[in-house]
């Protein structure tokens, strides 16, 4: 037997869906257009550590570009954010219990207000922001103060004021490195050298591909007494 629906609920039925595609559709569109602008051109981003200080403190609001990473190279001095080391590094991967997040996943972890539920993120699904020191091919050393020798030429950082503390009881002080950049990495650190998770201690490599690389700091637009522009910085030169 076929049953039929009265044209009386079928109109009821078609203006209930107009309703919420009026309602839904916007709200769709927007979180699109959120994600568009966000994964190509650029993003909004808040400093949760003080890995970069002092040019970056804690709570700091940034602007990210993103359209010169995929156009240039990055520079010495930039100011950068990646991936986390979480969701490239062998070593921390095999460490994992679960499956690494894809992408859809850590897309909307990072969504507000999601991102501050505690528990619902995951560390593979965090960016990092720290500083290019060295470019492919070029040999680095980091020293235990912190220093930076590039071909063993020193390098001076005027926007690093907190080097590992040299003592006799050699308490505090940082790891050492010396490597050649492989090609199509980089090496970053952050400029608090005594408190930054960087490129010295990553345990699968001590290098950034440049394809983990999603932006570059571009305008600090909070607080309002510190706006800032970023401009490249390279202490070689």
């Amino acid at each position: 037997m076929k049953f039929i629906f009265p044209k009386s609920k079928i109109t009821k039925l078609l203006a209930l869906i107009s309703i919420l595609l009026d309602f839904l559709g916007p709200v769709f569109f927007s979180i699109f257009l959120y994600g568009l602008i966000r994964s190509l051109i650029a993003d909004a981003r808040y400093i949760p550590s003080g890995s970069m200080l002092p040019e970056l403190e804690i709570n700091d609001r940034l602007i990210i570009e993103k359209l010169s990473s995929r156009s240039r190279n990055p520079d010495r001095g930039d100011i950068i954010v990646f991936n986390s080391p979480f969701s490239f590094d062998k070593e921390l991967i095999k460490r994992r219990k679960t499956k690494l997040p894809n992408s859809i996943q850590c897309f909307f972890y990072t969504l507000p207000p999601v991102n501050i539920i505690p528990g619902v993120s995951d560390p593979a699904c965090d960016a990092y922001i720290k500083r290019v020191i060295a470019l492919e091919n070029e040999l680095v050393e980091v020293n235990n103060q912190g220093d930076i020798f590039i071909g063993e030429k020193f390098i001076e950082e005027n926007y690093v004021s907190n080097k590992c503390i040299d003592n006799e009881i050699k308490l505090n002080l940082c790891v050492g490195l010396k490597a050649i950049v492989p090609k199509d990495h980089v090496f970053v650190l952050g400029d608090n050298r005594s408190n930054s998770w960087d490129g010295r201690y990553w345990p699968g490599g001590h290098f950034l591909h440049k394809n983990q690389i999603i932006g570059r700091a571009y305008f600090r637009f909070w607080p309002i007494h510190r706006l800032k522009n970023f401009t490249k910085l390279d202490p070689y030169q």
